[in-house]
Parts: C-alpha cells; structure tokens; sequence
C-alpha cells in the first residue's frame, strides 16, 4: 500500500471530525500559540518536542494523523519526520490553523 498524498485539506478534515472518524489531529505550533487560537480536538506536541515525544504517538502508527501548524510550513516538516519514521498515514493540513479560520471557523482569531 503507497502513503496517501502529503496534503489534506481542511474541508476533509473537518468531515473527519464530524463523523467522528478515528484519527489524531497534531499541532505542532508552540504552546503561546495553542494559547491564542486552536482546534479543541487537537492534541499539542511543540515541533521541537516531537523528537523527544515521538513514543506518544506509537498508538497512532498505524491509524491516520494529521499535522497541522499556523499556515502549513512547520507542520509539512513534521509530517515528512514522522513518515522516515515510519508513521505511514501521516498528513499536512493545508494552509494550518489560519486556512482553518479562513475555511471552516471565522469566529477563530487569526494572527
């Protein structure tokens, strides 16, 4: 089986959470950013942590994670370490949290 594409985007992923379908959501911005705006269903691991904390996400290594930062760039990083990991169904959400307000919550501030 091939690894899925690298992107989703945050219609997908939002269909996901409504269906209640299993899979993580990762932020990996810093804790000051979490703070200001975030998606209640993610689960934080600083990027700079992931290293350290990768066995956290050993329950998830066969299931579908989604990485996702403020606009994309960090979380794309993080989603090609865990897939030399070997976390197979690793994926980047387009455009981060700022898409997501953008797309799905404008209610959600934007920085």
């Amino acid at each position: 089986m091939s690894a899925p594409p690298i992107e989703i985007d945050c219609k997908t992923v939002k269909a996901k959470l409504d269906a209640n379908e299993p899979f993580l959501l990762l932020d990996c911005r810093n804790p000051d950013e979490h703070k200001l705006v975030n998606i209640a269903q993610a689960r934080l691991i600083p990027m700079n942590e992931i290293p350290q904390r990768v066995g956290e996400l050993d329950a998830f290594r066969q299931a579908e994670i989604v990485v996702h930062c403020h606009h994309g760039g960090r979380s794309l990083k993080v989603t090609h370490w865990l897939r030399q990991q070997g976390f197979e169904n690793v994926r980047n959400l387009t455009g981060g949290i700022d898409q997501w307000a953008i797309d799905i919550d404008p209610s959600l501030p934007r920085y």
